[in-house]
């Protein structure tokens, strides 16, 4: 079915914690022909990082961010998201906009979030959810599998499975590491309407996940079907609603900030530590540090499950906004030993580094 010319097609971008979302969301608006792509980046969590790790590009790009899981919140958020792109928008505040990808967290689940954004789906409840329906139409959720985890993740997080079977495409990760394999037809048991693609395959491009048409749950088994209708079957949520924004479910997001540079090596011994630890169930760690040597040039902070990988220096802090921000997420973490082991890293602030003097 082709979308009204009225209406804005909506691309949700979706996968495990660590899977690659924001690497192949890169790679998309790397294409001069998706510069009118908005954004919408949910991340778990009160510390946002994730969007500062987005490559936007040097024209201006609309986009909003949004922490706390949108599925948690029964799709409010990701409505009142896609209404703040209309609204700014419309008083000139934002550049036009053609499309949407919405960037899920890596702990969403698809049910509520995909019933916000299609018709029968969830009831709305304020003016805005109106408005929204009138302007966008969900068009294609696109789910990231990490071919070297996803054995582990589905077996321990019943999300994962949910992102797999409401997806018109997966991509695969990772398979210049670990061979994919007959993944790609487990998968399609999972879910037979499904396209499966490789990241790593010549001629892989991007630009194929994203095209015309409405979202169907046909053809993607009946469990989707069942998940739907019972989610839109909930009450919907009132204002006394409260959601702890650090958790979902038995996974918690432990934020940590600071304003001063860090000595690299002793940063280097607290994440070999964390990442070394098998019982606190870590399963992502990210951020942007300041290194002692260079302050004006952050550290890219990247762990997936018990795995470190190399860090990368940026050359400036993302919007000019420096200091450290750190989000580790695990199962069985120590908050309080994390935030100890953390303050001691610190050094001088930053406003003792001339080089770094302003630039808030």
């Amino acid at each position: 079915m082709a979308i009204p010319d009225t209406q804005i097609p909506v691309f949700v971008l979706t996968g495990f914690l660590g899977a690659g979302k924001t690497t192949l969301l890169n790679r998309l608006l790397e294409d001069p022909a998706y510069a009118d792509t908005a954004l919408v980046i949910n991340e778990f969590g009160l510390v946002a990082v994730d969007h500062d790790l987005v490559r936007k590009g040097r024209e201006a790009r609309a986009s909003v961010t949004t922490t706390g899981c949108i599925c948690c919140t029964r799709g409010s958020d990701l409505r009142a998201s896609l209404d703040e792109l209309l609204v700014l928008r419309r008083n000139g505040t934002l550049p036009p906009f053609s499309r949407v990808i919405v960037e899920t967290t890596g702990l969403a689940d698809l049910a509520p979030i995909v019933n916000s954004l299609i018709p029968g789906g969830l009831a709305a409840v304020a003016l805005a959810d109106h408005a929204v329906a009138r302007a966008f139409r969900l068009s294609g959720v696109i789910t990231v599998v990490d071919v070297e985890g996803i054995g582990a993740v589905l077996e321990a997080h019943p999300e994962s499975l949910r992102q797999i079977a409401f997806a018109d495409h997966v991509v695969l990760s990772k398979t210049d590491l670990h061979p994919a394999g007959d993944l790609g037809e487990a998968l399609r048991g999972l879910n037979p309407g499904v396209i499966v693609h490789d990241a790593a395959a010549d001629g892989f491009s991007p630009a194929s996940l994203i095209g015309a048409g409405s979202y169907s749950a046909f053809g993607k088994g009946e469990q989707v079907g069942k998940w739907l209708a019972a989610e839109a079957q909930q009450p919907p949520l009132t204002g006394g609603h409260f959601h702890d924004l650090n958790r979902h479910g038995g996974v918690q997001a432990v934020p940590l900030t600071s304003d001063t540079p860090v000595d690299e090596t002793a940063l280097r011994q607290f994440l070999t530590r964390l990442t070394a630890t098998p019982s606190n169930g870590l399963l992502r760690i990210k951020g942007l540090m300041a290194l002692r040597d260079d302050p004006s040039r952050p550290l890219v902070v990247h762990a997936v499950g018990h795995r470190l990988y190399p860090g990368l220096r940026l050359e400036g802090w993302p919007d000019g906004q420096a200091g450290n921000r750190l989000v580790i997420i695990g199962t069985a973490l120590d908050e309080m030993s994390l935030r100890q082991q953390f303050d001691r890293l610190g050094g001088q602030p930053f406003a003792d580094f001339p080089i770094v003097q302003g630039i808030r």
